[in-house]
């Protein structure tokens, strides 16, 4: 899918304070996406729930939110895309720069672990609601996206296995993100 993207951006909404969910208000959230979530553990300064999400193509993708409210702080949306990466790491790696590029507003990178990964941050003091629905939609829609490409690195001789049918796990959660599919980047 081909969506052109303008190169200005909008002037974010005026904030208020009660606007940014904090880590108490944040399985209500989830909840309300649709998304079941076991208790979150804590890593260093930050809270984090496992999620695992059904795209409309890519069934249980393993993402991690995490929330960081110390100020300066960020709420990431952090996924592994596929298992660790074998001897085409190089090739690997100028895909992802690649969807870099084609995809501004999230980041591709490789986890210490070789596995390649796909994250979208946002400012935890900034962060409403819907800026966190888009940014778990944004991840599973990109994953979508990028289902055929990342193909050989998920599953053995690169085969897309058949969709099992079935309600998606969180349907809510893309229902709610609305167009964000025809708006996505890339």
């Amino acid at each position: 899918m081909s969506v052109s993207r303008s190169t200005s951006q909008a002037a974010p909404a005026p904030r208020t304070s009660a606007a940014m969910p904090s880590a108490a208000e944040i399985p209500a959230l989830l909840t309300s996406f649709g998304i079941t979530t076991a208790a979150p553990h804590r890593r260093e300064d930050a809270t984090v729930w496992d999620l695992e999400l059904d795209g409309n193509v890519r069934r249980g993708l393993r993402v991690s939110l995490i929330h960081d409210a110390r100020p300066g702080g960020a709420l990431m949306v952090w996924a592994h895309l596929a298992p660790p990466l074998g001897d085409g790491l190089r090739a690997a790696y100028r895909r992802l720069l690649q969807w870099n590029d084609r995809f501004p507003f999230a980041k591709f990178a490789i986890a210490e672990d070789g596995r390649p990964t796909l994250s979208v941050e946002l400012r935890a003091a900034d962060a409403t609601p819907e800026q966190v629905r888009d940014a778990l939609a944004r991840v599973l829609l990109i994953a979508d996206a990028l289902v055929s490409e990342t193909a050989e690195w998920i599953w053995i001789g690169g085969k897309v296995p058949p969709d099992p049918g079935g309600e998606r796990r969180n349907r809510p959660l893309l229902v709610g993100a609305g167009d964000l599919s025809e708006r996505l980047e890339g």
